[in-house]
């Protein structure tokens, strides 16, 4: 005797965002000023965009350099090999052509195992860049701790009032100057603690004895690639934002992504048939480690392909909209139709 079975459809509950309210809110952070269109970073009073739309979208900056990069992977090169012998040219056309709301410019040639190039001729490369754009600025050294301090307070009177990102400071070198530098000529700072809450908190309450305000410090929490302990990157930045959210004045900061440390990752630019053509495979890897950290906080990212920036760009922007908007469709029958 065969049983009936009868079908039941459970009815769909209506979905509800576990929302959270913090007792803190992230500092905004203006970037740009006199002849620049100014952006902001920061504001927000929560973590996640269903708990609240964010009050500024996150900034995507294009890499620049002072010198000529034939070692940047052929998908990235091909796109500004005929404008790498000039750095305000190579900004012209990251604003221009790819429309870059703002410039990060690498001093790499100051370095002294590059070309050793002295902090003035870094300022001057530095204004060749303002002279050819009028978008905000980053402006970072060449990694050297000794120098880089150096070549930033050249770099800082250069822009004067024009209210630029130096990066960066760090417990490796002096960043007491670089500090001043930025008080003296009225710009902010990036300061740079390698995965670390605590680290960070320590060095953003320095600089803050310096004389920087809440307002003149975006954190740079380090990231780690895709597949490259990138898991590291998510744990640390989201606890900072967190810190700041719930009411930790040394952590109530935006945030920086390195993103193009993604190219330094073998999947990103490596032929390997199997993998897949670079072309592809390269802006991939920049966007997925850039769409990664967005959503655990990051504020501004620096990035170096075209299509990555436009990409990531147009997902930032969906951050201030409010969450859901849009009707959700009738599932009742879905399971029926696919039977």
């Amino acid at each position: 005797m065969k049983k009936s079975v009868e079908k039941t459809m459970l009815k769909a509950t209506e979905f509800k965002p576990p929302i959270k309210e913090y007792p803190g809110k992230i500092a905004q952070v203006q970037l740009g000023a006199g002849s620049r269109k100014p952006v902001y970073l920061g504001g927000q009073t929560s973590l996640y965009r269903f708990e609240e739309p964010q009050p500024n979208p996150p900034i995507v900056t294009f890499d620049v350099f002072d010198i000529p990069m034939p070692g940047l992977p052929r998908p990235i090169r091909e796109h500004f090999s005929d404008v790498m012998e000039s750095p305000g040219e190579w900004a012209k056309k990251a604003v221009k052509d790819y429309g870059a709301n703002m410039v990060t410019m690498h001093l790499i040639g100051t370095g002294p195992k590059v070309m050793d190039k002295s902090p003035r001729e870094g300022a001057q490369a530095v204004e060749e860049v303002l002279q050819a754009v009028d978008v905000p600025l980053v402006v970072g050294g060449s990694g050297d701790p000794v120098k880089d301090p150096l070549v930033l307070e050249a770099a800082a009177a250069a822009a004067d009032g024009e209210r630029c990102l130096l990066a960066s400071a760090n417990m490796d070198l002096d960043y007491h100057k670089v500090a001043k530098s930025a008080v003296d000529y009225g710009h902010a700072v990036l300061s740079w603690a390698i995965t670390d809450v605590n680290m960070q908190k320590s060095l953003n309450k320095y600089l803050m004895k310096d004389g920087l305000k809440q307002e003149d410090i975006v954190m740079d929490p380090t990231t780690c690639a895709l597949g490259y302990g990138i898991e590291f990157s998510i744990d640390v930045i989201t606890r900072t934002r967190l810190g700041g959210l719930k009411g930790d004045p040394d952590l109530q900061m935006p945030m920086s992504s390195g993103t193009t440390n993604a190219w330094g990752s073998r999947e990103a630019w490596m032929k390997k048939e199997e993998w897949g053509p670079t072309d592809y495979r390269g802006p991939l890897w920049e966007i997925f480690t850039g769409l990664t950290l967005m959503l655990n906080g990051v504020d501004i990212f620096m990035m170096l392909h075209p299509e990555s920036v436009r990409i990531l760009r147009e997902i930032g922007e969906t951050f201030t909209k409010e969450y859901l908007t849009s009707p959700s469709p009738n599932i009742e029958n879905w399971i029926m139709e696919l039977e």
